[in-house]
């Protein structure tokens, strides 16, 4: 995790928010391509770092970033630190990772936050689970009632992990009247984990579903921008996918004053 020194400046009052499940860079355009590609999940193949390059074009355009499977330096990224990659080509100051699968020397997976603002405490948890190698990166924007607590997650594919994980995430932000989670969440917002989620904490729901999976043909809404009820949501859109095998979402906040 980069290391970030205390601000006292306070959030903007809007947020443009972006959430994107990268699969370090790889390009999936099908499902014949999960077997056909698959050594690209553990080879630095031609075209990762120009995927990165039209990312970069994408993001510089918001405020705060959660990535998931951004490879912190192993052999299929060329043992390029992809965060701090895209932290320098879209132009952000502040960037943490918090790398959790590992694959030997081959693959290794992150959560991952790039920010606009100087965040005043960053946080790595790793989350329960029937398999390790899932986690929850807390980063804290500002003081006191009226700190913006930003959470980037990667859940689990089975229904019972994801639940211990689910109530994991809604022990943190229990006592955080201004909440973000954003990530993959591996679930539809109606699945019984995801109703859970917003009957143990003050996170609601959102207003609409946003397909993100399969990026060529979006059926399934599971990668989330989530907020407190305190956070107004103006408006979430899902955005064309460079790469990868889901759609980035996209939203804009507003913070309570």
């Amino acid at each position: 995790m980069s290391r970030m020194a205390l601000s006292t400046t306070p959030p903007p009052a809007c947020l443009r928010l972006l959430s994107a499940n990268i699969q370090a860079g790889a390009s999936t355009q099908g499902y014949a391509h999960y077997l056909t590609r698959s050594l690209h999940q553990l080879l630095p193949v031609p075209g990762k770092r120009s995927n990165l390059d039209a990312l970069a074009e994408t993001v510089r355009e918001f405020d705060l970033v959660g990535l998931q499977e951004s490879d912190p330096g192993s052999l299929r990224s060329g043992f390029l630190n992809q965060t701090h990659y895209l932290a320098e080509a879209a132009g952000f100051p502040f960037w943490s990772h918090q790398p959790n699968r590992r694959v030997g020397k081959l693959a290794t997976s992150a959560n991952a936050m790039l920010s606009r603002i100087e965040p005043d405490e960053v946080r790595d948890y790793p989350l329960p689970g029937r398999i390790g190698g899932r986690g929850v990166l807390w980063a804290r924007f500002g003081w006191d009632e009226a700190a913006l607590i930003v959470m980037v997650a990667h859940l689990s594919l089975g229904a019972k992990s994801r639940l211990a994980q689910i109530a994991f995430i809604a022990e943190l932000v229990q006592d955080a009247p201004n909440t973000v989670l954003m990530g993959d969440f591996n679930c539809e917002p109606g699945t019984s984990e995801m109703q859970t989620l917003f009957r143990r904490c003050d996170i609601c729901p959102p207003d609409e579903y946003l397909p993100t999976f399969p990026s060529w043909s979006p059926r399934r809404a599971i990668d989330h921008i989530l907020t407190s009820r305190r956070v107004r949501v103006e408006r979430r859109w899902a955005l064309p996918s460079q790469a990868s095998d889901h759609l980035a979402t996209a939203a804009e906040i507003i913070l309570p004053a």
